[in-house]
């Protein structure tokens, strides 16, 4: 089977505990760049972080403090046209998991779809174009662990020669893809003629409980 070609613009995932999300949005206090040390809410050690890349589990909700995204994950998988199917337009402030895909933190690339828009409004991934190199995006999963990805590039491609083979390669890695609408709507078609990419690398992994502020 070949990798989806673009995204399009479905069963649900379980909510996880209360304030999931909510919890993870503190992760640029609580985890440092590279060879800086961090500390955690007033003054206490930063949380240990994992050793090694995750298993498979269900993700359930995504955390971008930079935009201020802090989502339930839908399960979604292809049209018939073979791209991924975002979560149906009603559901414009919960974003998708590819879920005949990697798991986030398991190896592979994980894909996360989301609206740039609907007709109600902007929607999940509305501010995805501001993210920089370094943001923090952490994953909830349904093990309570939580798999924090770096964001490290993003691109805008034409959806009728959207670039499977490098959103889906990984080296073996864990690796993280946001992905949502992007360029000129077509109005004819409902539709716009772009997708625009953000790549994210493997930064750790956490368990819930210790990402909890208290």
């Amino acid at each position: 089977m070949g990798h989806p070609q673009a995204v399009g613009c479905c069963a649900y995932a379980r909510q996880g505990r209360p304030g999931a999300a909510r919890e993870v949005m503190a992760l640029p206090g609580l985890i440092a760049p590279p060879g800086e040390r961090a500390a955690g809410p007033d003054g206490r050690a930063a949380p240990i972080p994992l050793r090694g890349m995750l298993g498979r589990a269900l993700p359930v909700s995504v955390a971008i403090p930079k935009i201020g995204v802090h989502a339930t994950l839908a399960r979604v998988g292809r049209g018939r046209d073979g791209a991924i199917v975002p979560p149906p337009g009603r559901d414009r402030d919960r974003a998708g998991w590819y879920e005949r895909g990697p798991s986030p933190g398991e190896p592979g690339a994980a894909v996360l779809v989301g609206h740039l828009a609907t007709s109600s409004g902007p929607a999940v991934f509305a501010r995805l174009r501001e993210l920089r190199p370094g943001d923090l995006i952490g994953v909830v999963r349904a093990d309570d662990t939580v798999a924090v990805f770096r964001m490290v590039s993003a691109e805008q491609a034409p959806k009728g020669s959207f670039p499977a083979a490098r959103v889906h390669a990984s080296g073996g890695r864990p690796e993280l893809r946001l992905i949502t609408c992007a360029g000129r709507y077509d109005r004819a078609r409902r539709a716009y003629d772009d997708n625009l990419i953000v790549y994210a690398t493997f930064a750790a992994a956490y368990r819930l409980t210790d990402l909890v502020r208290t």
